[in-house]
């Protein structure tokens, strides 16, 4: 914004470098130029200032798409001026004198133009498309759309400005529109996740029947072990029993059998004995029955003597006596008796 120092019969202009400056007075141009700074008579001259450098301009325009849905479509123009004299033709730049500021705003009838050509780029692409179509395709087509409106389209040109570059920031339908959009893609994943949560919920069952069969198992296979332990264990029984038993039968028999032979040879022993004893009490009857009486009275009296022992009294009468010399004679030789 230029700089303006009144003074008492003048006034003083300080513009900046960014700023194109035309001073009229009596209606021609007595100076034009950009940064100018000079006196000047504030009773007979008028001062238009032209700023030069880019300026940007963010609009929000709302249209329909050929199925009539809303969508709104934000974004920003990016601009400068190319023909300042042109364009202070077209546009009031007049500065106020005394303060140095437009009499009017400019900028507001340019960004009034160019809102007005974005919204007619905007609706010409979306109303040639349907609602999908548009969101499905993006941003950059109607970027390129925009940029390509605006350099085909004269009116900038004419009126003295270049446009730089269209940029679209966002896209977006209404309220009703996204959330019935977004039905669909919702209730599709909705679905999903149902289904990855059966999917999950059948697979922990599977996983649960897998475990509950494979315990099962193990339970069988431990029970049919128990089972085989348990033959085994009376099988081992049995056969240490029968082994226990086989050996008693065999230490039995064996007891029995050295009996019988114990028996046998007691017997035989015994028999022999007897058989001794007997062939010797023959052998002794015999030789006493050849003995005579009075020899075999003797002997019994030494055998009885022997079987005798205590004596506590002897008793002889006459008629021993007699009987024993009588035996005694008869034994003596007859060569003695004479």
């Amino acid at each position: 914004m230029a700089q303006i120092t009144r003074y008492p019969f003048a006034s003083h202009l300080r513009a900046e470098a960014s700023s194109h400056i035309r001073h009229y007075r009596e209606g021609k141009i007595r100076r034009e130029g950009r940064g100018l700074s000079f006196w000047f008579d504030p009773t007979r001259g008028s001062i238009i200032e032209v700023p030069l450098a880019d300026r940007e301009l963010t609009f929000l325009v709302k249209s329909q798409s050929s199925d009539y849905q809303d969508l709104a479509v934000q974004g920003t123009v990016l601009w400068r001026v190319a023909d300042a004299a042109r364009l202070s033709d077209r546009v009031d730049f007049t500065l106020d004198l005394k303060t140095g500021k437009p009499k009017s705003k400019p900028e507001d009838h340019i960004r009034s133009v160019l809102s007005a050509l974005s919204r007619q780029y905007v609706d010409d692409y979306i109303k040639a498309l349907g609602v999908r179509a548009v969101l499905e395709a993006g941003l950059a087509p109607l970027q390129t759309a925009l940029n390509a409106g605006f350099a085909k389209d004269p009116t900038p040109e004419a009126m003295g400005l270049e446009v730089i570059a269209v940029r679209v920031a966002n896209l977006s339908p209404s309220s009703e529109l996204a959330r019935a959009l977004q039905a669909p893609t919702f209730e599709a994943l909705q679905q999903q996740s149902d289904e990855a949560t059966f999917a999950r919920r059948a697979l922990a069952v599977e996983k649960e029947r897998a475990i509950a069969e494979n315990e099962l198992n193990n339970q069988v296979e431990l029970a049919a072990r128990q089972a085989e332990l348990i033959a085994r264990e009376d099988a081992n029984g049995r056969a240490e029993a029968e082994a226990k038993a086989a050996a008693s039968k065999i230490a039995a028999e064996g007891a029995a059998e050295a009996k019988v032979i114990g028996a046998e040879a007691e017997a035989t022993r015994v028999r022999a004995v007897e058989q001794a004893q007997a062939d010797m009490e023959k052998a002794r009857m015999a030789a006493l029955s050849q003995l005579a009486p009075e020899a075999l009275y003797a002997l019994a009296a030494r055998e009885f003597a022997t079987k005798l022992e205590k004596i506590d009294s002897v008793t002889i009468s006459p008629d021993m006596v007699a009987g024993l010399v009588k035996q005694l004679q008869g034994a003596m030789p007859a060569a003695a008796r004479e």
